[in-house]
């Protein structure tokens, strides 16, 4: 399983942690704290509108009411009216309000994020516990892998009796010698390509193409006789040694017999342009050592130099045993692989502890936030309703303006007394808003419930760094429980 799949599979284990803190950010309400919802009447426009002072002089003329009535007539009813509309107005705007608070203060759910919290942590820690037991497990089976690796190395060691370390090239080591390989072969090329110049009519390009087989050949024997034959000496058994000390001598005799005969050829294809091969065969076998001009022992000499050079550095290209180098490579391999996944499933609970932590820090921080929500909207409430109070008080006041003014207007047109209720006061009947429920949080029940739901995702954040402190001992403990039982090397 690859590191991101892995530690996507570990923050799985918090799935219920995650939906507790998408639900705190999105139920944070909206509201926008205002009391512009109860219409103020306008006495002077409405007296005006309803022209109470020439209703009043009218229906003062005429004694209307008569000064026996005891109800209030048409005008003051229509008054009345008037301010009764208004009132009931502003308690449906009020009603609106109140249910937009409740709904608010539904959304914020303290109960149902509570009670997930519980769960949360509840399944948090167990499924944390799970995903370590699955590292475990999965550690255990790269752990027997690297000990059936380091049984391998230490029985090969013990049958073929070898005490000492495995020589390796690898890196910019094994890159210098390869190059170096590279290098002698197109060197030895380029100069064998001008010395055999003289006796190709393509001059040096012809000398150089000529000059490639022979030097892919000088240093490709040389590098076969040290990477699979040579290192037959170092063996145990005395045969291999015996065959591998017998192929010395063959690579010397190759390497001496194909640089005398380019030496050679180079000699006679300065004069024979044609059938140039069988006269140097001829010339090896009778007289090999007869060449005659200087530059071909030149070109001897570096063959053989460049021979020596390549199967030195093919010596030491691998460990000179056969199997030795790779067995180790492959106890080095089982030990890389299990130590590099042992560190990724630390470094991924180490992550899915630190990512669980902000957020149980982010929602402990929501909840206050919450809080200070669920007050502002408790208060907002309780400013509304008082100021629906005073407003049915200033309705009240503004009803008996409007009367007043209407009976002063008709007291002075009358010829007979007024009416005896003309002097009493409007009494405007109070409507009382729906109360909040029995089974809503107070700002107590809400501080409380907070309080404990802080102190068990502290709680939480304990249980789980414990976890994964255990998990990362139990980790760990596999090197304790089987032990490296081969040398380092």
């Amino acid at each position: 399983m690859g590191k991101w799949a892995r530690g996507k599979e570990l923050t799985k284990a918090f799935d219920g942690l995650n939906r507790i803190l998408e639900k705190v950010r999105e139920t944070s309400h909206d509201f926008v704290v205002t009391t512009e919802i109860f219409p103020n009447l306008d006495v002077d426009r409405v007296a005006r509108d309803m022209k109470l002072a020439e209703e009043g002089q009218t229906r003062g003329a005429a004694d209307q009411p008569s000064k026996s009535s005891k109800s209030l007539d048409d005008v003051e009813l229509a008054i009345v009216s008037k301010v009764q509309d208004t009132r009931n107005t502003a308690y449906n705007n009020l009603e609106d309000q109140l249910h937009s608070f409740a709904s608010r203060l539904g959304g914020l759910d303290f109960e149902g994020q509570f009670s997930d919290i519980h769960k949360a942590n509840a399944e948090g820690v167990s499924n944390f516990k799970a995903e370590v037991v699955r590292g475990r497990n999965e550690l255990h089976g790269l752990r027997r892998a690297l000990n059936a690796a380091e049984e391998d190395y230490a029985d090969f060691r013990r049958r073929h009796g070898i005490t000492r370390a495995p020589r390796l090239s690898e890196g910019h080591v094994w890159f210098f010698k390869v190059s170096f390989l590279f290098f002698l072969f197109l060197v030895e090329a380029i100069m064998n390509g001008v010395f055999l110049a003289k006796g190709s009519d393509m001059g040096i390009v012809g000398g150089v193409t000529e000059a490639m087989s022979f030097s892919f050949l000088n240093i490709g024997i040389a590098l076969v006789f040290a990477l699979f034959c040579v290192s037959l000496t170092v063996h145990r058994s005395l045969f291999l040694k015996l065959l591998g000390y017998l192929s010395i001598g063959g690579y010397a005799a190759l390497a001496v017999a194909l640089n005398l005969g380019l030496a050679h050829y180079r000699e006679v294809a300065g004069s024979i342009l044609e059938d140039a091969g069988p006269i140097v065969m001829d010339r090896i076998r009778h007289d090999p050592l007869g060449l005659v001009d200087i530059k071909s022992w030149l070109l001897f000499g570096i063959g053989l130099m460049f021979s020596i050079f390549a199967f030195i550095d093919g010596w030491y290209l691998k460990d000179p045993y056969l199997g030795y180098a790779a067995v180790y490579k492959r106890l080095l391999s089982a030990r890389t692989t299990y130590a590099t996944r042992q560190e990724d499933l630390i470094e991924e609970l180490l992550g899915v502890r630190d990512d669980h932590n902000e957020k149980v820090d982010e929602i402990i921080r929501d909840l206050s936030g919450r809080r200070r929500d669920h007050n502002a909207i408790i208060a907002h409430r309780a400013k509304l309703l008082s100021l629906f109070v005073q407003y049915q008080e200033q309705l009240e006041r503004t009803a008996n303006v409007l009367l007043k003014r209407y009976r002063e207007a008709n007291a002075k047109a009358r010829t007979e007394a007024a009416p005896k209720y003309f002097d009493g006061a409007y009494k405007l009947d109070r409507i009382q808003p729906t109360k909040a429920g029995e089974s809503e949080l107070t700002d107590k029940d809400v501080a409380e419930s907070i309080r404990k739901a802080q102190a068990d995702l502290s709680d939480q954040i304990r249980k789980i760094a414990a976890v994964c402190d255990d998990g990362i001992d139990q980790y760990r403990e596999l090197d304790e429980l089987h032990p490296e039982t081969a040398p380092n090397g």
